[in-house]
């Protein structure tokens, strides 16, 4: 099997998910507020009398109630002012009230609430205010209220911040007063519906062809690759790209705070973390979650995020066996990433010597992959390091493929090269056991970007 697996450019450009444009229209403020209100309570009694029945078809219902509802009491309402009522009531009926066509547009990646007028989105890597208004500081409570209550999760005084998904798996945090100064804020970092693949990652430009087939190969040849990079960088996608290489048949065991990864194999078990309850008990930590999957004969063990002292759990893990593991976390640099593992594992209690935790993070690790989010909001897997093992106090670093910067374009888009360092990775030959070869190649291609 030829670890170079040469895509080609027309190839990629169908197979790749297109470039969708933004379709949303944003909720505007209409005249008969009152009649939106008296229409909302009018529907959710309605609604209530469909409870019980298994499958009920909420949209139609709502629209034939509501055009009831306008002839009787909405006569004197435009037919335009009547569908933006219908369209706000359907948004916070069966959507998350005004932020609905935000989250349904493909084109936009994160959205951002910032009290009652600070609606943000963003799109290509810029950040745009929008003119959605909320109502009042109750209207953002609900809107968070929906999302956290099917979880198990609350929001209030005691409990001012949350963690939770969206059922598409998007990720949401909320934050309230007293914390939140400017009133409730809610962030959303959306997720494709369809997961990203190693060929979409191609097309973005997120990494070169040679780079995805030198990744693909460790994972399949079980090799513990760690994903670093900052906030909003693309670990996850990223992360669930990599898992896609794990062979069918395996038994996977994922480990998140707020589950976001989807992953195409069939045998795989998703675990997630618990907040404390509001007696403050009954919190089980990714630390508690990574130690009870030792006992759960995983072939891999996938950990969405290493913030704290999992970081521990998890190398002894990949030191007892436990190979191909991945996992992420934030990080400047693959070097910052070996110094912030250290961290972790001292917060896990232990007084253990420095020279002990930098023999078991270079034990463990045997690739990290450094993603970063660029100036112009691309994204770019900017190293492919590997770690060789300790020599005296220092873990030895080695970069395998780098991203070189060379400008910008007028229109603001980055400019640069990804290139082989031409150096023989120490892993190959456990790659060609697993029947991978090396193209002579790397040693001297750059790819323009």
């Amino acid at each position: 099997m030829s670890l170079l697996k040469r895509l080609g450019k027309e190839e990629l450009l169908a197979e790749s998910k297109t470039e969708p444009k933004h379709t949303f229209h944003l909720n505007r403020k209409v005249e008969g507020t009152g009649v939106e209100d008296k229409l909302h309570n009018y529907l959710i009694e309605e609604m209530k009398k469909y409870e019980k029945q298994e499958e009920v078809d909420y949209d139609k219902i709502i629209e034939s109630k509501a055009e009831e509802f306008f002839q009787r009491d909405g006569s004197r309402l435009t037919f335009e002012t009547k569908q933006q009522i219908l369209t706000n009531t359907k948004h916070e009926l069966t959507g998350y009230g005004p932020i609905t066509p935000l989250l349904a547009d493909p084109d936009i990646t994160e959205v951002m609430v910032n009290g009652l007028q600070g609606v943000y989105y963003e799109s290509k890597g810029k950040i745009i205010k929008t003119d959605i208004t909320f109502k009042d500081d109750n209207h953002i409570l609900r809107v968070i209220e929906k999302i956290v209550h099917p979880l198990g999760r609350r929001i209030d005084e005691s409990s001012p911040m949350v963690d939770a998904r969206l059922p598409d798996g998007s990720r949401v945090n909320a934050i309230i007063p007293p914390l939140a100064i400017n009133g409730p804020t809610l962030t959303i970092r959306k997720f494709s519906d369809t997961p990203f693949t190693i060929k979409d990652l191609i097309y973005f430009q997120t990494i070169s062809k040679d780079m995805a087939a030198f990744i693909e190969a460790c994972v399949v040849s079980k090799l513990n690759v760690f994903i670093s990079g900052g906030t909003g960088s693309g670990k996850t996608s990223t992360l669930n790209v990599l898992s896609s290489f794990i062979p069918q048949g395996e038994r996977i065991v994922t480990i998140e705070d707020a589950a976001e990864l989807k992953l195409s194999q069939s045998h795989v078990v998703s675990l997630e973390a618990r907040p404390p309850n509001i007696e403050g008990e009954g919190a089980i930590t990714i630390r508690d979650l990574v130690r009870n999957s030792l006992r759960m004969r995983p072939d891999r063990i996938i950990i969405g995020e290493v913030r704290s002292a999992e970081a521990l759990d998890m190398l002894q893990a990949m030191n007892t066996g436990h190979e191909g593991s991945l996992g992420t976390g934030h990080a400047n640099s693959p070097r910052d990433l070996l110094a912030r593992l250290e961290t972790m594992v001292l917060m896990a209690g232990f007084d253990l010597p420095i020279r002990a935790i930098r023999e078991q993070i270079a034990n463990a690790l045997d690739i990290i992959i450094h993603q970063t989010r660029m100036k112009d909001g691309s994204r770019k897997i900017t190293h492919i390091s590997e770690v060789l093992g300790l020599e005296g106090d220092t873990i030895v670093l080695q970069d395998l493929f780098v991203f070189k910067e060379t400008g910008m374009t007028n229109d603001g888009r980055m400019q640069g090269k990804y290139q082989s360092t031409g150096i023989r990775p120490h892993c190959a030959d456990r790659l060609e056991m697993n029947g991978f070869t090396i193209p002579s190649s790397w040693y001297m291609e750059e790819w323009e970007v």
